[in-house]
């Protein structure tokens, strides 16, 4: 991964992690589904008018759209609602980094490094020294709910590495026209007209304002830039080397919320989330060329260990000494 990407994903874990305050300020007002079908909502119609659809098969854009839609942000916003700080919520939701490298080493055969194991394992240890701090903070179904949300991001991040698409900002949009009609028919069986109703009859009044506030940053921040961010370094690079970062946005997380609510991070989260930044920059360090897989000759023929799944060619004897 080149510098300037590491530094986008970096500014991707700032943004997501400002996401959650926002989105707690946003809950205040709005009950969970119906937030997440009006996120998906004002994205929908002007990519229906005006965006071309990403030239992918229907079904990748449709699995897209339901992992990190529906499944990340029904569960996400429900665990919130019921109770999740959002400095915690942030923390939990980053078992996707783990899940995706697992998904993607079933689904797509992708290969971790060493450093990338061993960055992983670190940060995900920290993670859960964390939440092992802050257990006591949720009770058990906000933070189930949580994990369900977790995995759904997993899901999405490898069908959008699967996925391929020329132009992550347009599958961006793209995938955003699949939660708003199943969401909508969720807020409707589970939240019922009335509370709709009086939420939406309410929404541009000046007690709602810090709620819309909210939800503007998280259409035109956290979807817009952040995912679109995300979406083209999926598609640039393996999950495994993409999916750590996510594991930062915690750390921005519970400082937001600090600031915001109060949520005073303890010495403990504050040195872990330390570990859990120097982790995840140090497992995206590109390898030195000490740490290459040695060629080893089969039948007279050196054949190279296969880089990040992918094959290299077999070198005969004498090859070494062509011209370069």
């Amino acid at each position: 991964m080149t510098t300037r990407d590491r530094l986008l994903a970096l500014v991707v874990a700032v943004v997501w992690g400002l996401n959650f305050p926002a989105t707690a300020l946003a809950l205040e007002h709005f009950p969970p589904f119906l937030l997440a079908a009006l996120r998906f909502t004002i994205l929908a119609v002007p990519t229906l008018l005006f965006v071309p659809r990403p030239k992918i098969p229907i079904g990748r854009l449709l699995l897209v759209g339901f992992g990190l839609g529906v499944l990340q942000f029904s569960f996400l916003y429900l665990s919130m609602a019921s109770g999740m700080p959002s400095g915690l919520a942030s923390l939990v939701l980053q078992a996707s980094a783990p899940f995706t490298v697992v998904l993607a080493g079933v689904f797509l055969r992708e290969r971790l490094t060493g450093r990338q194991v061993i960055g992983v394992t670190i940060a995900v240890a920290a993670l859960g020294l964390i939440a092992l701090h802050r257990s006591q903070t949720a009770a058990f179904l906000p933070v189930v709910l949580a994990l369900c949300g977790a995995l759904g991001w997993a899901i999405g991040n490898v069908a959008t590495r699967r996925a391929g698409a020329a132009n992550p900002l347009h599958l961006t949009l793209w995938w955003s026209v699949v939660p708003p009609i199943p969401i909508a028919v969720l807020s409707f069986v589970v939240e019922g007209p009335d509370r709709i109703g009086a939420a939406l009859g309410t929404a541009f009044t000046t007690e709602a304002l810090p709620a819309d506030l909210g939800l503007l940053y998280i259409v035109l921040v956290a979807t817009l830039v952040g995912y679109g961010i995300w979406s083209r370094l999926m598609a640039t690079y393996p999950s495994s080397t993409v999916a750590p970062f996510s594991m930062l946005v915690p750390v921005v997380g519970v400082l937001a919320s600090w600031a915001a609510f109060g949520e005073v991070p303890d010495l403990v989260e504050v040195l872990a989330g330390a570990v859990v930044v120097g982790a995840v920059l140090w497992s995206s360090r590109p390898a030195r060329l000490s740490d290459e897989p040695v060629p080893t000759p089969v039948d007279g023929v050196l054949v190279p260990t296969p880089i990040d799944g992918v094959p290299v060619p077999a070198l005969s004897p004498g090859a070494g000494d062509a011209p370069r």
